[in-house]
């Protein structure tokens, strides 16, 4: 099936300080692809994907228990992509069952990437993935050990670039320490979740690591698991992910419904729509707009289990025009969790 006509042109953003670029919607493989979604919808949303440009697919070793990844490269060679049209990333930590024994198949030690990397290329069924990354920090291993470890993979061919995933500044900053004192590489990209109720990380904690070290980023849950779209204003729906997923942190996040902190979130939401119907447009085109506005964001994660999703999701390119500093002033009192700036004193 063919992409509607009129949808906007993919736009291609480095990624960081690299000369990789990376479409800036992406489409990732948590909680969907290999899980509670079909592999032929699959195919199909990853067909969409490609077919309007998207040119990053991210997976991880974890996800659905490593089917995120066999149902990935699946898709690959069913529909004959070239390979050096792709920018297929997966994730090392949680690990996976490669014995009968848990300990040493988890984490980020040197045996384990090495080990786990070789697992998820058998998994994808490619050679080498372009990006892999430290999924959360294994503060039982030392850092200069993952360093090593990640450049060892580098070196090997089975990567090219390597990153981390939801880790502190102060650890990517001690990362790149090692790295530069042993004339190694350092971590080019970081995922951490950021969307308009969770800012703090990306606008204020990064903020001295885009410049000191290039950092780029590619974030995921710009939809926040499909709360700021409005979906879930007046309680679960069945057929959501909040609804039907097995997913461990969904369930934690179902669990949350009705609480506090979910209540305050979800009136927030309600008043961003007047701003949405204002601009034309659906909550979640706002929502993925106002991530892809801040330009450190070299790509915004999305998932998709409808192929009409997808399509969607582009339509958050041209709308970053119109959030313009007056809109985003607006949004930001609605929010009101705008970081305060650091001063810096030396």
């Amino acid at each position: 099936m063919a992409p509607p006509e009129g949808l906007p042109k993919m736009e291609y953003r480095f990624l960081g300080r690299s000369g990789l670029q990376v479409s800036a919607i992406s489409l990732g493989g948590w909680l969907t692809y290999g899980g509670h979604v079909e592999n032929e919808n699959t195919f199909a949303c990853m067909k969409a994907a490609y077919d309007v440009g998207v040119n990053f697919f991210d997976c991880a070793e974890g996800y659905s228990g490593g089917d995120s990844e066999r149902i990935m490269g699946e898709a690959i060679r069913k529909f004959g992509w070239k390979r050096n049209d792709l920018v297929i990333s997966t994730k090392i930590n949680w690990g996976q069952a490669h014995g009968d024994n848990p300990v040493n198949n988890g984490g980020l030690s040197r045996k384990h990437i090495i080990e786990g990397v070789d697992g998820a290329l058998e998994r994808l069924g490619l050679n080498y993935v372009d990006l892999v990354y430290a999924h959360r920090p294994d503060r039982n291993t030392p850092i200069e050990e993952t360093v090593r470890a990640f450049n060892y993979v580098i070196n090997s061919g089975k990567a090219f670039y390597w990153g981390t995933s939801e880790w502190d500044a102060d650890e990517i900053a001690t990362a790149w320490r090692y790295a530069e004192k042993l004339n190694l590489i350092g971590p080019v990209m970081e995922q951490p979740q950021y969307n308009m109720l969770a800012r703090n990380k990306v606008e204020k904690e990064f903020e001295h690591l885009y410049e000191e070290t290039g950092l780029g980023l590619t974030i995921f849950s710009p939809l926040k698991i499909g709360i700021l779209t409005g979906k879930y204003n007046d309680g679960i729906p069945e057929d959501s992910r909040l609804g039907s997923s097995t997913d461990v942190f969904v369930k934690r996040m179902n669990e949350r419904f009705g609480d506090e902190n979910w209540k305050k979130d979800i009136e927030i939401v309600k008043k961003l729509k007047p701003v949405a119907d204002k601009l034309g447009m659906t909550q979640a085109t706002l929502a993925l707009a106002w991530v892809l506005k801040n330009k450190r964001v070299s790509s915004a994660i999305t998932g998709a289990s409808k192929v009409e999703q997808v399509y969607e999701s582009v339509k958050a390119l041209p709308a970053v025009e119109k959030l313009t500093p007056e809109i985003m002033a607006e949004l930001d009192g609605i929010l009101g969790n705008k970081p305060a700036t650091m001063v810096r004193r030396f």
